[in-house]
């Protein structure tokens, strides 16, 4: 054989250029074809090797000794025998010949092996998971466990770094595999429950399927270990988003949260904002985690994590660290001893082992009880608004971070416009390039002023909505009031007008007609009833028949005088 053997078109752990792989007798080597940072593996670090069909042909897969794995896509089915040669004389190393199962079927068995989790159908594996690229696992439910895959930034991705840091292949493509769920029913023991036999009333003895295989997959994929020992620990901590209790381990490149069904590792390379946010309460303060890539909770993303202390909380520590490292790798960033309120040591050893800016709400603004944050709502969802140096940032959920760079306008407006409305008022922040908007509700109306003098002094570009319908009302209150004094003036000029006039003619006919009738009428009954039964009726003939027509000529006149009346 040749000293050296070279094969191109060849991808190394999925990545998306190809490049040139060489083997020689010390070992193989890999060089992207268009320039850049090349990947070696010695011969000594080569345990075994696979050959089997791939996405781009055929692919060699390296198990490495310290339990790493290389992956080498887009060799040709011709080229098996001459890798076989190499592995075989330069390597002492079988290269085997691995069938994967391609029936489609999606329930099988898992084995546990020393670089990668195998999910087997009928005894063929379907599909590998290198350990390397878990990085988180959560039992999802009752019998599911839910398995996350690390995603790094691009630039860091392509397995230059082989087996040394996680979610080498994960940002290979730019549709990306991000979470798998394994469903595992049943019940399982380990080494035969210890000795106790499996009853009815034994549960406790027995361990559920799921529950094993989370943790034989946290102790293979070293999830809950991280490189270095606990620097710093923080039990029973309050998290509003997500909800729950968490317990904070602080690590040298990463902190744990430990809960009671999740449990995750974040790098202090994801965290992207560090604010700390006193609540207007005056007895607590909230710090708020912004991250990226965010935080996965099933189907849920959280881009920040918003804690809860007590203010007045204190609390003594000694960090576990040494003396050489605090006097070098963290001098000036961290203490050996912390005795001060528990949010200010969190915030202290977050800010020296992240290296992050922290931020707190701006001096310049203040509400009208002398407190940062506002009271307010989005949607349904009440919380507190803060305006910081550069942003605003809304908590604790939804949490909403909206920079001043990324605002267009700012407008104030009533809600709704109904009476009650007039002491709370709404925020409406309109941002560029058509991202859409963000409207915070039910703002005591003492405020308005502080805030719109504030965004002012941001150079922000503030329309007052409350103002210019305060303006309108007024003016339209002011042409009612000129419009009812004249009429108060016009009116005793004119006697109140026509309806006066019919009102009075009304009365003097009735006076003038029914005074003169109903005296008449009276009297004429009055004569008839007091006249006496020895008056002939000779003598008063004349006098009756007079009467009585003028008895009946006040009959037929009297339905006209009531109907004139009524």
């Amino acid at each position: 054989m040749a000293a050296i053997e070279n094969f191109d078109s060849i991808y190394l752990d999925l990545s998306k250029e190809s490049g040139k792989c060489r083997f020689a007798e010390n070992g193989l080597g890999w060089k992207p074809a268009g320039g850049g940072d090349a990947f070696t593996l010695d011969s000594g670090s080569i345990g075994g090797a696979q050959w089997s069909r791939a996405a781009r042909g055929y692919e060699v897969k390296i198990l490495q000794r310290n339990s790493g794995i290389t992956q080498l896509d887009g060799f040709q089915l011709e080229d098996y025998e001459r890798l076989a040669k190499i592995f075989k004389n330069w390597y002492s190393t079988t290269l085997e010949n691995k069938e994967h199962s391609l029936r489609g079927w999606n329930w099988g068995k898992a084995e546990f092996g020393k670089a990668e989790l195998t999910f087997n159908v009928q005894n063929r594996p379907s599909f590998e998971i290198p350990y390397s690229e878990i990085s988180n696992t959560n039992l999802a439910g009752r019998n599911e466990i839910a398995v996350e895959f690390a995603v790094n930034e691009p630039g860091k991705a392509n397995g230059h770094n082989g087996a040394k840091s996680k979610g080498k292949k994960a940002t290979a493509g730019k549709d990306q595999l991000v979470e798998m769920r394994f469903y595992i029913p049943g019940t399982t023991t380990r080494k035969e429950a210890e000795g106790d036999d499996a009853g009815s009333d034994a549960d406790q003895e027995e361990k559920n399927a799921v529950t094993l295989f989370y943790d034989t997959l946290i102790e293979k994929a070293e999830i809950g270990e991280t490189a270095g020992d606990t620097i710093a620990t923080f039990l029973d901590v309050l998290h509003l988003t997500p909800r729950g209790r968490f317990d904070i381990d602080m690590y040298d490149a990463s902190f744990r949260l430990r809960g009671k069904t999740y449990d995750y590792k974040i790098q202090y390379e994801a965290i992207k904002k560090f604010m700390v946010l006193p609540k207007p309460d005056d007895l607590h303060c909230m710090l708020c985690i912004g991250l990226d890539p965010p935080l996965r909770q099933g189907q849920t993303r959280y881009p920040f994590l918003v804690m809860q202390f007590k203010a007045d909380e204190e609390v003594t520590l000694d960090l576990n660290i040494s003396e050489e490292e605090l006097n070098g790798k963290y001098k000036g960033k961290l203490e050996s001893h912390y005795e001060q309120p528990l949010h200010q040591v969190v915030t202290y050893i977050f800010k020296g082992l992240g290296n992050k800016k922290i931020s707190t709400p701006a001096k310049d603004f203040t509400t009208h009880r002398q407190q940062y944050g506002i009271k307010c709502s989005i949607k349904a969802s009440e919380g507190f608004l803060y305006c910081l140096e550069k942003a605003f940032m809304f908590v604790p959920k939804p949490a909403t971070y909206i920079s001043y760079e990324q605002t267009q306008s700012v407008t104030f407006s009533r809600v709704g416009g109904a009476v009650s409305a007039l002491s709370t008022f709404d925020i409406t922040v309109l941002l560029k390039n058509g991202a859409g908007s963000s409207q915070f509700s039910n703002i005591n109306r003492e405020d308005l002023k502080a805030l719109e003098d504030f965004f002012k002094l941001k150079g922000l570009r503030v329309k007052n909505e409350i103002d210019e319908d305060a303006n309108l009302l007024a003016a339209a209150m002011r042409d009612e009031v000129m419009d009812s004094s004249e009429e108060e003036v016009v009116g005793p000029k004119a006697d109140r007008g026509s309806a006066d006039e019919d009102e009075e003619s009304v009365d003097d006919d009735f006076r003038a007609e029914s005074d003169s009738d109903v005296a008449e009428e009276y009297d004429s009954n009055h004569e008839s009833d007091g006249s006496g039964s020895g008056e002939s009726d000779v003598d008063n003939q004349v006098d009756d028949d007079e009467e009585d027509e003028d008895a009946e000529e006040g009959d037929e006149e009297r339905p006209k005088k009531k109907k004139k009346t009524a």
